[in-house]
């Protein structure tokens, strides 16, 4: 089956089809129409069932239009080709016969049955839960596909997880070419090699990572200079030795862009032999790095910068817990270096945000999970120092190669280039938040993206400890841009640099890897300008947001299947987010986020969305329920199937007996408060919880957090 990959996602295409052809992206609905999404195109294209001509949702397209735009402005029209598949794996149920056997998607977007040959279904019987990829798809005909994998039906978390993979786009397997290319790469370093890079080797040099972590992308490495500055490295694994452009390799690493980090699980960008073993910074290993080597005084001013190929060899693998407890205990392994290492990086932290950096902190939260997978337990962890130090030097080299490279020029001009950047606060997000941190004492000063800065930072400093704290972080945050791969440098706002790329991750993102190889062609001085490297780009933006997706979706799952044990039970909770159908609500306790349906606060009254503040508004009683304000709930219902949490707000003693309260019925008695165990099995109500949740504007809806390793 075709399936050309990651074209130029154009507007408007005219060659081939004519001036009437758009390329862009198939949205189908529920009921099976179709839409067609074009980029600055003010209407989607309607598509009719009959006219998809392969196609499938998310697919990106060329379409023709047919009919001229109707009343609304909207075209009709044909798709003509299928430019790029979002997904050729399938998750769903077999059903044989005698002679062949058909594949049944589990899925809310309507799509055909895919005809499976009996050769195909290796191993599969009627009605296996499998994953089945599509082979063969000819015009008014049915797909052909290939079982790939037969799932247990008793582990319902390890087919969830595939499934939200699936769903976004990601493979869950690699294809065998891409394998065998990974298998056939050398263990040992030719000794040519080693020749023709800096030797760092005798240098101490360490990496700090996650407890669990399993590949290791990045080192340090310090040692003191005879005219008492310092010599500090960032070593990055160096992929870009191992996956040269155009191989099987390559395309794979490309086509997925990312790695995605689900709660049981790391669904990789690149094979395990290459992410685990080859490029793995392993302790008491030679090891190829491409690397940022600093001269840099106690204090942590740069005097010097060194940017090239080295070869290095870790004396110690460190986990975070294990560096901040040197820390703060000020004893344990390399203890001086630790120490230094950590001031200065205090240091270039604090010199950020007074040079403009925005000090935005989120708290990760991670689940325990048993050797199944099910949660039984939640962690809740901060941003010590230990995690710092690594991001502060992470940054520094990220800074001074995107530094580096945006001095060259061809023709006057800056050589293309994959910058990370982050727009200015738009100002149609930023007003409403202004007025509602007013209302908590904030001034902003919004005469300069600077002063707004300075401004952030005052407020994110003044409400540490207080009640509001939670909400004006988390709105703050969604006021600002995304971050996002680009040719065009516009400079990283909520950091405060000029310059910035992605340089430290290349076994995660791909990004890194296109940067390595432009930085290696500026070192060679022999720069070969890549035409479509802002389509690159674009493209590993879409999947860093569709990784982004999945893990929020997995980290869903894991709340919903956590919370399933507390049906009943009441909790204290924040509210996360207001929108007209309901409020959000974070438990204290689990940091799990259900939906209060509006339908559910109608017996009280009758609730309006007033949307610049953030809150729901009871027309007689005046009752507000608003972001960050405290409740108590009721678990009603745990949908796993759906990811949903539906939560019911629990009227206190304290709220029953205040002025203006609202009260209950008088039929009705009042409910039992505190921690205690209520009737089992609650339900949402009929048209509830999440009803038309997408058809709505919600102010400040939260979805849940996960963080990766490092930003």
């Amino acid at each position: 089956m075709k399936n050309k990959k990651k074209k130029n996602k154009n507007k408007k295409d005219p060659a081939a089809h004519g001036a009437d052809t758009f390329t862009g992206r198939l949205d189908v609905t529920r009921s099976g129409m179709g839409f067609v999404i074009v980029e600055d195109r003010d209407q989607d294209i309607l598509v009719r069932p009959a006219d998809f001509n392969t196609a499938l949702h998310g697919d990106t397209v060329r379409v023709r239009v047919v009919n001229n735009a109707s009343r609304s402005g909207r075209s009709q029209g044909e798709v003509v080709e299928v430019t790029d598949r979002k997904q050729l794996d399938f998750l769903g149920h077999i059903q044989t016969s005698a002679s062949f056997a058909f594949f049944i998607a589990e899925s809310d977007k309507p799509m055909p049955d895919i005809y499976i040959p009996l050769a195909a279904l290796n191993g599969a019987k009627n009605n296996d839960k499998v994953i089945v990829r599509i082979t063969e798809w000819e015009k008014n005909k049915k797909p052909q596909g290939e079982v790939i994998q037969v799932m247990d039906k008793t582990d319902e978390n390890d087919g969830a997880m595939k499934e939200i993979l699936l769903e976004a786009g990601f493979p869950i397997f690699f294809p065998e070419n891409v394998l065998e290319e990974s298998e056939r790469l050398p263990d040992l370093i030719p000794a040519a090699e080693i020749g023709k890079r800096k030797d760092m080797r005798p240098v101490l040099t360490f990496t700090i990572d996650p407890v669990d972590a399993k590949d290791f992308d990045d080192a340090i490495s310090i040692r003191p200079l005879d005219n008492g500055l310092l010599e500090l490295g960032v070593h990055i694994a160096d992929v870009s030795y191992y996956v040269e452009p155009e191989t099987a390799l390559d395309k794979e690493a490309y086509d997925r862009a990312t790695s995605v980090y689900l709660p049981d699980r790391v669904n990789p960008m690149l094979p395990e032999r290459i992410s685990n073993e080859l490029c793995s910074l392993r302790p008491h290993e030679d090891k190829l790095t491409f690397s940022a080597v600093f001269r840099m005084t106690p204090k942590g001013e740069v005097k010097g910068t060194w940017l090239g190929r080295t070869v290095i060899h870790s004396d110690h693998r460190f986990t975070y817990e294990e560096v901040q407890e040197i820390i703060e205990q000020k004893t344990g392994l390399y203890q001086p270096e630790i120490e230094l290492l950590n001031d200065i990086a205090q240091r270039l932290r604090k010199q950020r945000f007074r040079k403009g950096a925005i000090n935005f902190s989120s708290t990760e939260v991670r689940f325990k999970l048993d050797e199944k997978g099910k949660p039984v337990g939640i962690m809740v962890k901060e941003s010590k120092e230990a995690h710092q130090l690594v991001e502060e030097f992470m940054l520094l080299a990220n800074r001074h190669v995107a530094e580096a490279v945006g001095k060259v020029k061809i023709n006057k001009k800056p050589i293309p280039f994959p910058y990370r950047v982050h727009d200015t606060p738009d100002k149609e997000k930023l007003l409403p938040f202004i007025e509602f941190a007013k209302k908590y004492g904030h001034v902003f000063d919004i005469e300069s993206p600077q002063a707004i800065a300075r401004s952030f930072n005052q407020m994110l400093q003044d409400v540490q400890g207080r009640p509001e704290q939670h909400v004006l972080e988390q709105l703050g945050i969604r006021t600002m841009a995304k971050a996002v791969y680009t040719t065009e440098n516009i400079g990283h706002y909520g950091l405060g640099f000029e310059h910035y790329c992605h340089f430290t991750s290349p076994i995660r993102r791909y990004p890194d890897v296109m940067v390595h190889r432009i930085l290696q062609e500026v070192l060679d001085q022999h720069i070969e300008v890549d035409k479509k490297l802002e389509a690159k780009c674009k493209h590993s933006s879409e999947r860093e947001r569709a990784a982004m997706e999945s893990e929020r979706a997995s980290n869903k799952y894991k709340q919903v299947e956590y919370m399933q044990s507390f049906l009943g039970d009441e909790f204290e909770g924040v509210i996360s987010g207001v929108a007209s159908f309901g409020f959000w609500v974070e438990t204290v306790e689990h940091k799990c986020e259900g939906l209060v349906s509006i339908n559910s606060l109608l017996e009280y009254d009758d609730f309006r969305h007033i949307e610049s503040d953030y809150s729901l508004v009871g027309r007689r009683s005046g009752r507000q329920f608003r972001m960050g304000d405290k409740v108590m709930i009721k678990v009603v219902a745990a949908n796993l199937t759906k990811r949903q949490l539906d939560y019911e707000w629990v009227i206190t003693a304290a709220e029953r007996n205040a002025p203006g309260a609202v009260v209950l019925p008088s039929s009705e008695e009042p409910p039992v408060h505190g921690h205690k165990k209520a009737a089992r099995g609650g339900h949402a109500k009929k048209g509830g919880a999440h009803e038309k949740r997408g058809s709505h504007k919600a102010t400040g809806a939260s979805a849940p957090k996960t963080r990766k390793k490092k930003k």
